[in-house]
């Protein structure tokens, strides 16, 4: 699973269909996770989870 931010999203679903070869699943985060959460590339809040 990768937390990201808006501007990295498209980076995090390249990331998921490269190593698991399957198509990616994405899920907005609520406002709470969002505050809690940090993109994995930048220090920007998370806003999506990636995951396979």
């Amino acid at each position: 699973m990768i937390a990201c931010c808006k501007e990295h999203v498209e980076l995090a679903l390249d990331i998921i269909v490269d190593e698991y070869e399957t198509s990616p699943e994405m899920k907005e985060l609520t406002k709470a996770e969002q505050l809690s959460t940090t993109c994995e590339y930048c220090e920007n809040n998370a806003i999506y989870m990636v995951s396979n």
